[in-house]
């Protein structure tokens, strides 16, 4: 393994140094899709997202189509691709001598600034290091770049413009402030360079000069203002920018007028008045008031993957292994560990063995805390029936009660070393967003440390009891959400500030989600996952690292606890249990002997229903019986009393029968409590696909739920969201390099996920080693991308829209629209898309007002009730891009793209309006109904989602017929999951243990 000073670059095998050789290439030579599928290729005649630059004697264009570079005839032709496919290639800029393009490049994981020739030769990285380095622009004596970057500097966190001398690779910064300073330009004379900056609640241009860093505004006001681009003659071209429009300008003027200009600066041809630029998916090139549309060709390549899809076992009833084993912490004196699986409380001797259910109930239990002296667990529950609280058992007598009772969501217990006090995470808002809270044991009261924080990490006391440490992300920017998760220590005596510390300034801490940091119980260490590994470091007692810290393991690491005694340390090794002795680093497993059976029902059922849509033929039939027999449909026929004899019997009558709908994208969260799981059902929602959650929280979903201990939905689960070293979300791991990503991979076997996300900073090349990975285990990849990873054999794609690791959607430009290269991407690929609509409920409940009121919302947190019952920030913020997002679900599905409904919320409401969206589009309601129905178990390759002989007996009455007003899908009265029939007043009840 090499390393080079401040910058990853690391090969972890011949294989890997092999691929990434073989990606210098200016063709897909030798990186071929995983598992031989063959590429087709595809002809697209615009570009979405796609930039442009003249060459300085006007002959030719270079552009970054789908994160490659081109080069087109200036008069149009075919596009020469001059990099392949896994660069992540953006913005390229001739020289002044026309003999280089400069551009910024995702390659290696971070994105660098490079050059290369015209020909596609000579490629050269020109900055590195761990910083984001974006648009660069050449200064007129072509011997400087400028560029805009977060690497750190003189000033605060954020974008600041910079410049490199190409010769001597001297770094000069010009802007050091807070403002996002981004797409620099130069003057004509070299002097000055402007850019655009946020100042305050807008954007605006300004310039500062080369020399002596003096600033000037030169555009700001009501409106967005940015990419600006002088020309020879001293022109200032710039975008103008509102949430319904975006427009050109020069020198003030409009001249695009009703053209949907994409967000880059236009590239002028010196020594003239004349520009290029790219809007509606085309190149234009303006002379005068004269503007004429540059044809051009690009060849892309698609495949359709074609592997041995695994099948998840519903009908087994042979014991299996548990393997949602979540937060294993070890008692005080070292002798005992208590955990969370199948839904509730266990304990275990640290010697292994058989565990002891505590709690045997269908509450939901979560984040066991021992007493400092091991007589008590303070944990997650709602087993008071109504929203999670914390609770504290007495591990003798069994006696529990209630710690609190707020209508916000305690998560994370940690007890006080004085056994006086609890500190947790207290959920309060969309996207876990979470303060720091502390609870008297006694009294109950509750002081709050920490307003909302973004998702943090589960808190860990200092020994003298003055702090609480946690993980948060620390931001690099304000431009782009990702941060590295970092060590957060907060005075718990509500006075002194908070302080961050970095252990491994270069590395992230994997997780929040159970990457630590766990302080020991004498002061003197912290432990926490770096690499994926358990690793520990000496700190003083305000938590200050003292020294780099130190692996202890060479294999998958999660979720530290220390025994009382500071000697030695229980981790969570993929489907292992195992403790290390901190002295002598001696491991041993831990042998758990936890195993449950599926939860199938026995028996004949026979449900008689006036309607009914099987959701293959296009058709209501009309007085049916389902026939089902255990867990499964063996007849639909004519209605017919004598079938009845003998069987429970289920009358719809009035009313229509469906399959069982499938939520294809929402993320199972434990502070929505066991409700969460009944209120999908209650909503006719029997499935649900996960596409990232943390690491063992979701198997333990799945697990609860086929043991028949959770009420709800089938679980279609992934681990963590595969990140690269910069990380957002607390359900996402910072994947730190090749090898740590191997083990995450392993780990992804182990535990049997469902799926695996890659997720937006995952660098393109090793998005193919996930979907060669995941192809293995026989399980799809998804993430938000088009391209390459339709060439790599990436299954499916979330969002119309939704975040880049770029500022800028390659599916999506201004105003959410898609253009051909989009649109042919998905088709010709046949790709799954689910478009989560984000906005679509407010013209859905505007339709409906009557659904505002609906008793089933009052099973969530207030917080999320408010997104049904108030105003949706959503809405407002993505409304005006939904337009566009409409029409590519038409037209991608039009193209032969498997359209899947989800909505990348927990609220099941927005199911109902997403597929109504379908239909705004252009979708028939049959065709919507199946994007939520056969598509989606299609994707999911489970045997329901049609209402057929033979399939699992997922079915959903309704009031009204799906097929003439899709809105009846929403009034759902009865729901039968894996044929157990449930009506919707039981569901909004707590169950009876």
């Amino acid at each position: 393994m090499q390393r080079r000073i401040g910058r990853l670059r690391i090969f972890s095998s011949v294989g890997a140094m092999a691929l990434a050789s073989a990606a210098l290439a200016q063709t897909p030579a030798g990186l071929m899709p995983p598992g031989g599928a063959t590429p087709i290729k595809i002809d697209v005649h615009e570009g979405t997202s796609m930039s442009v630059s003249i060459s300085p004697d006007g002959q030719r264009l270079a552009v970054d189509l789908q994160g490659s570079l081109w080069i087109i005839p200036a008069k149009g032709g075919q596009a020469v691709r001059i990099t392949d496919y896994f660069n992540d290639a953006r913005q390229p800029v001739w020289s002044p001598d026309g003999k280089k393009l400069a551009f910024f490049s995702y390659r290696e994981g971070n994105y660098d600034l490079y050059t290369i020739d015209p020909d596609g030769s000579n490629m050269q990285h020109v900055t590195n290091g761990l910083a984001d380095d974006r648009e660069p622009a050449w200064s007129p004596d072509g011997k400087m770049l400028a560029f805009s970057s977060d690497r750190p500097g003189n000033g605060p966190a954020g974008y600041n413009i910079w410049t490199i001398d190409l010769t001597t690779g001297k770094l000069q910064q010009l802007t050091a402030d807070s403002n996002e300073d981004r797409l620099p330009s130069w003057s004509p004379d070299g002097t000055e360079i402007a850019f655009s900056s946020q100042r305050g609640s807008a954007t605006g241009l300004y310039a500062v000069t080369v020399s002596g860093g003096r600033e000037r505004t030169l555009k700001d006001g009501a409106g967005t203002f940015s990419a600006p681009s002088w020309s020879s003659g001293g022109q200032l071209a710039y975008l103008s920018s509102t949430p319904a429009s975006s427009h050109l300008e020069v020198d003030g003027k409009l001249v695009s007028g009703s053209e949907n200009v994409f967000p880059f600066r236009v590239s002028w041809l010196p020594k003239s008045t004349d520009y290029v630029y790219v809007s509606d998916g085309r190149i234009h090139y303006r002379s005068g008031k004269r503007t004429r549309v540059v044809p051009f060709a690009a060849s892309l390549e698609v495949t359709r993957p074609n592997y041995a899809r695994a099948k998840r076992d519903w009908d087994s009833t042979a014991p299996r292994k548990a393997l949602g084993i979540l937060k294993p912490t070890l008692s005080p004196d070292g002798k005992s560990i208590a955990f969370i699986a199948l839904g509730d409380l266990y304990v275990v001797p640290v010697t292994g063995g058989v565990p002891q259910n505590l709690t045997k109930d269908h509450a939901l239990d979560a984040d066991p805390s021992w007493s400092p002296d091991g007589s008590k667990i303070a944990y997650t529950s709602d087993k008071g029936g109504g929203l999670i609280q914390l609770w504290v058992r007495d591990v003798k007598t069994g006696a529990a009660r209630q710690l609190t009772d707020i209508d916000t969501q305690p998560l994370g217990a940690a007890w006080s070393p004085d056994g006086k006090r609890i500190a947790f995470i207290d959920v309060d808002g969309r996207w876990g967003v979470a303060g720091l809270a502390l609870v008297d044991v006694d009294s109950g009261k509750i002081t709050r440390l920490q307003g909302s924080l973004p998702q943090p990490g589960e808190p860990s006391w200092s020994p003298d009891g003055k702090y609480v440490a946690i993980t948060l992300s620390k931001l690099m920017s304000r431009s782009f959400r990702e941060g590295t998760n970092q060590v957060y220590v907060v005075p718990t005596d509500g006075k002194g500030q908070p302080a961050w510390y970095e252990p491994d300034p270069n590395v992230s801490i994997d997780t929040r989600g159970g990457g630590g940091p766990a302080w020991s119980p004498d002061g003197t260490k912290m432990a926490g996952i770096y690499e994926g590994l358990l690793k520990v470091w000496p700190v003083a007692a305000d938590g200050k690292p003292l020294g780099p810290p130190r692996s202890y393991t060479n294999e998958i690491s999660h979720y530290p606890t220390w025994s009382g005694d500071s000697k030695t340390i229980l981790y969570q090794n993929a489907d292992k249990l195992k403790t290390v002795d901190v002295e002598t680093g001696t491991i041993r497993e831990v042998p758990l002997d936890l195993t449950y059976t599926l939860a199938k029902p026995s028996g004949r059922m026979v449900i008689h229903t006036s309607a009914l849509i099987d959701s293959v033929r296009d058709e209501t039939q009309r007085d049916k019986d389902i026939v089902i027999d255990g867990n499964r449909i063996v007849e639909i026929r004519a209605h017919d009393p004598a079938l009845h004899a003998g069987a429970k019997v289920i009358d719809g009558t009035g009313l229509t029968a469906i399959p069982g709908l499938i939520e294809h994208h929402s993320h199972s969260q434990k502070d929505f409590g066991a409700a969460g799981h009944r209120v999908w059902l209650a909503y006719g929602i029997t499935t649900v696909r996960d596409p990232g959650n943390q690491v063992y929280s979701g198997v333990e979903d799945r697990e609860a739920q086929e043991a028949g201990v959770r009420i709800g939905p089938r679980m279609y689960e992934n681990g963590p969201l595969l990140e690269w070293q910069r990380v957002f979300y607390k359900m996402g791991v910072a994947v730190a390099g090749p090898a740590h990503l191997e083990r995450e991979l392993e780990r992804a076997r182990l535990l049997k996920y469902d799926v695996l996300k890659s997720y937006v900073r995952m660098p393109d090349i090793y998005q193919r080693r996930i979907v060669e990975a995941a192809h293995e285990m026989g399980v799809p990849v998804t993430g938000h991308e088009i391209f390459p990873a339709a060439f790599s054999g990436v299954d499916a794609t979330e969002h119309t829209g939704a975040t880049s690791r770029r500022g800028y959607s390659p599916k999506q430009g201004p105003l959410g629209r898609s253009y051909e290269d989009v649109v042919k991407l998905f088709g010709v690929s046949q790709r799954t898309l689910t478009p989560t609509l984000f906005g679509s409920l407010t013209p859905y409940l505007a339709k409906h007002p009557e659904f505002i009121a609906d008793p089933r919302v009052k099973l969530y947190p207030k917080w999320a009730q408010e997104t049904v019952t108030g105003t949706d920030p959503m809405a407002a913020a993505i409304g005006p891009t939904l337009k566009g997002s409409l029409a590519l679900v038409k037209d991608a599905y039009d193209a032969g793209a498997l359209i899947t409904a989800g909505t990348d919320t927990l609220i099941a409401t927005n199911l109902h309006s997403e597929i109504a969206a379908y239909v705004d589009a252009g979708l028939t309601p049959f065709q919507a109904l199946q994007t939520a129905t056969v598509n989606s178990a299609k994707s999911l390759n489970l045997d329901a989602g049609t209402l057929e002989a033979g399939k699992l007996a997922d079915i959903v009455l309704v009031e009204g017929d799906p097929r003439q007003d899709i809105s009846a899908t929403f009034k759902v009265r009865k729901v039968i999951i894996n044929g157990v029939a449930y009506d919707e007043a039981e569901l909004l009840k707590a169950p009876k243990d």
